[in-house]
């Protein structure tokens, strides 16, 4: 589900700057969670921004060490994940875009798990189009959301998939999402009437070089990040936190196990 684009905006594309992939983003994490307790925490982390028609590789005999999977986005399916992205969009009833770049980790050593992937949208003029931002949890779902940002990348979307076990289907996300470039900044606010009880930030800086052979350098990050999730998810239960009761996921939920 997609707040609709305003319509002068949409003749009026925001041509962006060329951008050179790949890319790598040393970046801080931070979660802050306001309601019903205060909680933040701050990590360290890498992602990468690349050209979904043109995935950086490492040689044909150390792919499976490294490797961008089109079984770890969108439906899933063994495929590229240029070609799951297009159906997804065909499905939303959206054209297909001329280049897509990504914001993800790579699959290292036969193990991922991206949180939030941001795929960026652009015409054959180099103007931003949509943004869709694909949302996974712990429990190996993932959902889609489409994003019409304004010039500033703010966009609004109805919330519709669990992520936090201690957050009901309710609400909507505020996400800041503005062009990658020598800065990166993401952000997800979870919005309800009167309060934000939660919001996840990601910002960093590119790095000088970045060839995908160094993601091996730091082989379990995307295993960091669950523990992370899981080892934080355990402190706020011992503070009285508990999970909400689910009730069946309304929007286009993959999963995956």
């Amino acid at each position: 589900m997609s707040i609709a684009p305003d319509e002068t905006r949409t003749e009026q594309a925001i041509k962006t700057p060329a951008i050179a992939t790949p890319a790598r983003y040393d970046v801080q994490i931070t979660h802050r969670r306001r309601e019903p307790l205060d909680y933040r925490f701050t990590n360290r982390s890498q992602t990468w921004l690349v050209d979904l028609d043109a995935l950086p590789q490492l040689p044909r005999f150390a792919r499976g060490l490294c490797r961008f999977d089109g079984r770890d986005h969108l439906s899933g399916a063994r495929r590229t994940i240029r070609a799951n992205l297009d159906d997804w969009l065909a499905d939303a009833g959206q054209l297909r875009p001329a280049r897509v770049l990504m914001l993800a980790q790579p699959r290292v050593l036969g193990y991922v798990f991206n949180p939030l992937t941001v795929f960026y949208c652009y015409d054959r003029q180099g103007r931003a189009m949509y943004v869709v931002a694909e949302v996974a949890n712990t429990y190996g779902g993932r959902q889609c959301y489409l994003l019409h940002p304004d010039e500033a990348g703010r966009a609004q979307v109805d919330k519709d998939f669990y992520v936090s076990p201690f957050n009901p289907i309710d609400g909507g996300y505020e996400m800041l999402v503005p062009q990658p470039g020598p800065r990166l900044t993401v952000t997800v606010t979870l919005r309800r009437p009167g309060a934000l009880p939660f919001t996840a930030a990601m910002t960093g800086a590119r790095a000088p070089s970045a060839p995908l052979w160094s993601a091996l350098t730091r082989p379990l990050l995307s295993r960091a990040t669950m523990f992370q999730i899981k080892r934080h998810g355990i402190t706020l239960y011992i503070r009285g936190l508990r999970p909400t009761t689910r009730t069946k996921e309304t929007g286009n939920v993959t999963h995956t196990r």
